[in-house]
């Protein structure tokens, strides 16, 4: 079998993080044995390290997520693009109804090819392809942000996500060196053993006051007010719902980015990065 460098040094890495992630919880003794840091087969097709950046919608999750792969060489998995574009795909077949059919909705998810590339230039978002036509811009507007909320309640829609989204955290299906999640319950539901799981949160007038920002230097018209109101409207679905609420993990590192910038919240997580040895290449 041949496998990338890269994937001997994750795997030899996660073997001693385990080892000694063990010694810490139960103590070094004499009755613990000498360890053996053998490579097998399952430990070369294992999953590889995962960071889970879970939280509020305008919270800087993307603004981080981008700039922690870049520097990790990790790929991204926008979990919120995900339902984005399934939201796009069912309001534009019509599904989106009083009464929404979702076994109609698993099943037109199931159909999609989804593909994440890398980011163009200018823009913090990875570029989404969705049968293999790029539609990363349109799944950004609030009307289909409002649709993805809308699909998300759904647990077949969320099952039928699932398999993809774990596929991304293995060698098989990732050809980088590890994976951030972003997402809202990256950390509870899709990858709960993660080394390292952030929940970002931020006032909703804070979140509303970076989105009309963000419209305004694009050129395009905002209403703060109907802004703020569609926030708190989404916050309180993904709060609110049955299949996997959106919470941060017992384990995640709560981070509040209402006060402080990117730079600030970029510099708290590189730092635990650091201190879980995420950071060795």
């Amino acid at each position: 079998m041949l496998v990338p460098n890269h994937l001997y040094k994750i795997a030899f890495r996660r073997k001693i993080y385990d080892y000694f992630c063990f010694v810490y919880k139960n103590g070094m003794s004499q009755t613990i044995t000498q360890p053996s840091f053998d490579l097998t087969k399952e430990d070369l097709t294992a999953s590889l390290p995962v960071i889970t950046v879970d939280g509020s919608s305008g919270a800087g999750k993307g603004t981080l997520t981008a700039r922690l792969a870049k520097l990790l060489d990790y790929q991204i998995l926008d979990s919120g693009a995900l339902y984005r574009i399934v939201g796009l795909a069912a309001h534009q077949a019509g599904l989106l109804t009083d009464s929404i059919d979702e076994a109609a909705l698993a099943d037109l998810t199931q159909s999609l090819k989804i593909e994440f590339a890398a980011a163009k230039a200018g823009s913090e978002h990875v570029t989404v392809l969705v049968n293999a036509n790029d539609v990363s811009e349109v799944i950004r507007t609030e009307e289909v942000g409002n649709f993805a909320s809308k699909v998300a309640v759904f647990p077949k829609v969320r099952q039928a996500l699932l398999e993809l989204q774990k596929n991304m955290a293995t060698s098989q299906g990732n050809p980088k060196k590890g994976l951030i999640a972003d997402g809202r319950d990256m950390g509870t539901v899709v990858f709960p053993d993660a080394p390292l799981k952030v929940y970002l949160v931020a006032s909703s007038e804070a979140r509303a006051e970076r989105r009309v920002s963000q419209l305004t230097h694009a050129g395009k018209q905002a209403d703060f007010d109907e802004i703020l109101a569609q926030i708190i409207a989404r916050d309180e679905r993904d709060s609110t719902r049955s299949a996997s609420p959106a919470k941060p993990a017992d384990d995640a590192i709560v981070i509040d980015s209402s006060a402080i910038d990117a730079e600030q919240v970029f510099n708290q997580v590189w730092q635990l990065c650091v201190e879980r040895g995420l950071t060795i290449n």
